[in-house]
């Protein structure tokens, strides 16, 4: 599960992580007054707008703008919620704008150490910090870099090592040393270093109580020297967080943030029915059972020159109402002209499976009110009463016609993939 940036800064400063104050607001009318209020007290009042979307791009394509005056700010909401946002991240079509943050605009303190070519404007001091789960190491690990603003992707590629990562351990969390050699690699100095420390053990510690599985601060930034913070201050201007979904049931907090507008409506409808959907671009739909098999079933179908509509697991047991209601997932998507299904029967018997197969199957009810399978349908069964299985999909053939059954699971990407043309 994801959360908007406006939820992360509110959950960073639950962890004592400081963040420039701002609101969300819904509506052209309430861009004014929220710019107001970011820049209340102000000398020279400033503020950013920035489009609520779970999608990154945004300054590049114009749904990032820094506001000067109370009408500049309406303008901007003006032209983000009546334009789609759209990026190298989004679709084709682009997202719709329904959130948009205005928020106090931070002034970032020029990096002294790094001389500017002529004409060049200096470097911020801007960091990156993230936390997330090291699946080699098989710990939590910190990542943090001098190189914020920018994807670490990038910086990974041009410059790896100016990454710096710590393992966390697993018992006692990350600690203080280990924050304060990062703060030092990161070239924080005096008072910043306890600052910067603070805000690494706080959101390791918030990674940890809210079951994420990333957590990201890009950029964390240093303001220049004031009388409040001679030194300047840390503070963290954006906020990613992913939680682990499995997890969810020990945080209703998190789960009252989820905003399902901007997912894909099938893949909600398939987790009520404990089924893992991801829709894809083709025409040939996938119902298999276990992650790994899945994938390689996408595999195979590209293989045979077909493409494959989704991904999509239905779990060890495959119930047969979990296949109807995955037929109805897939055959929803109009792009679907064959359906392949490849089950392995482990923990559930092939002939128990097929007959759920066939149940669902005849069962199905098409967009037009009809009753039954329209689109070829491929079924590879392997495992436990296999013969038994295929013995009941071949006496099946008569009430679902479009129904071939395979042998193996190449002859099955052969048969869908010429099926479907």
């Amino acid at each position: 599960m994801k959360i908007h940036e406006y939820q992360a800064r509110d959950l960073l400063r639950s962890y004592s992580i400081p963040v420039p104050g701002g609101r969300a607001i819904a509506s052209i009318e309430e861009a004014e007054g929220a710019f107001k209020d970011a820049t209340a007290g102000m000398a020279s009042p400033e503020a950013v707008v920035k489009a609520q979307v779970f999608a990154g791009g945004r300054g590049k394509a114009g749904f990032v703008k820094l506001v000067k005056t109370p009408g500049d700010a309406r303008e901007a909401a003006r032209f983000m919620f009546t334009n789609r946002m759209k990026s190298p991240q989004t679709p084709p079509e682009g997202l719709e704008v329904k959130k948009l943050l205005v928020a106090t605009a931070a002034e970032i303190a020029d990096r002294k150490e790094d001389s500017p070519r002529s004409g060049e404007a200096p470097k911020k001091e801007e960091f990156y910090l993230a936390i997330t789960t090291d699946r080699k190491s098989r710990r939590n690990v910190l990542i943090a870099s001098r190189e914020g603003g920018v994807e670490i992707e990038e910086v990974a590629k041009r410059d790896p090592d100016a990454i710096v990562k710590v393992p966390i351990h697993p018992l006692i969390g990350l600690q203080a040393y280990q924050a304060r050699e990062v703060a030092f690699k990161l070239g924080f100095k005096a008072r910043q270093v306890d600052q910067a420390v603070e805000i690494m053990r706080n959101l390791a510690r918030l990674y940890l109580e809210k079951d994420c599985s990333l957590a990201e601060i890009n950029p964390l930034v240093l303001t220049p020297p004031s009388s409040t913070h001679p030194d300047g201050q840390v503070i963290a201007l954006d906020a990613k967080f992913n939680f682990d979904d499995n997890a969810l049931f020990r945080h209703k907090e998190l789960t009252d943030l989820a905003d399902h507008s901007e997912e894909n409506p099938a893949e909600i409808r398939a987790a009520k029915f404990g089924l893992t959907y991801i829709a894809l671009d083709g025409n040939i739909g996938c119902l298999v059972n276990g992650a790994g098999l899945a994938m390689a079933t996408m595999d195979i179908i590209k293989h045979h020159g077909g493409e494959p509509a989704n991904f999509l697991d239905v779990g060890g047991s495959a119930t047969e109402e979990a296949v109807t209601e995955a037929f109805s997932i897939i055959l929803a998507d109009a792009s679907v002209k064959g359906v392949l299904v490849n089950i392995f029967g482990g923990i559930m018997r092939c002939d128990v499976i097929a007959q759920g197969i066939i149940n669902a199957a005849t069962k199905h009810k098409n967009a037009d009110g009809s009753i039954g399978f329209k689109v070829p349908l491929v079924v590879r069964l392997e495992g436990t009463n296999v013969e038994a299985g295929r013995q009941l999909l071949n006496e099946a053939k008569a009430k679902i016609p479009t129904m071939q059954a395979a042998t193996d699971l190449t002859d099955a990407a052969k048969k869908v993939c010429a099926a479907v043309g």
